[in-house]
């Protein structure tokens, strides 16, 4: 591992950002779209196609991770991320890192046998820190808005908080 390249980048945008707080905020972007039954695929930057897929018993054909899994990828590998980054910049040399979590699910909730169960993980066996930003979105109240077309029939715009 080469912790003096994330040293100099961060060390680089932190002096930024002191210099000019504007360039603290930044924007991620992802286009996602639905190719058969429940498998979708999603692109991010200029990076290569992703696949998202269900197991069987969820509808889906098994051929790539499902969200809740790639969820559990975001959280892990935020924390290794976060770990690399504080160990440069304090100078604590790090061999490695490794992550292992277990989500639980109870599926009631998301195919509506029980309304009053949320749809999603119950339960993610992993400490996470606070500087994660993977986590911090999970976790916190964040507002969520969509456009929905519908045949090419533009629909209301809605908020997922509300």
């Amino acid at each position: 591992m080469c912790q003096e390249n994330v040293k100099v980048a961060l060390m680089s945008a932190i002096a930024g950002i002191q210099d000019n707080p504007g360039q603290a905020k930044v924007v991620f972007r992802a286009h996602t779209a639905m190719v058969e039954d429940v498998r979708c695929i999603a692109t991010a930057r200029n990076f290569a196609t992703m696949d998202v897929d269900e197991p069987p018993e969820l509808g889906g054909s098994n051929t790539a991770p499902s969200l809740v899994e790639l969820a559990l990828v975001a959280l892990g590998t935020c924390q290794e991320i976060m770990y690399a980054a504080y160990a440069a910049v304090m100078d604590v040399p790090l061999d490695s890192v490794q992550v292992k979590l277990r989500g639980y699910l109870d599926l009631q909730g998301l195919l509506g046998v029980d309304a009053s169960e949320l749809s999603g993980y119950q339960n993610v066996v992993e400490t996470m820190e606070s500087r994660c930003p993977a986590l911090v979105t999970l976790v916190r109240s964040i507002v969520v808005e969509g456009k929905v077309t519908i045949n090419g029939q533009r629909m209301e715009t809605y908020d997922a908080a509300a």
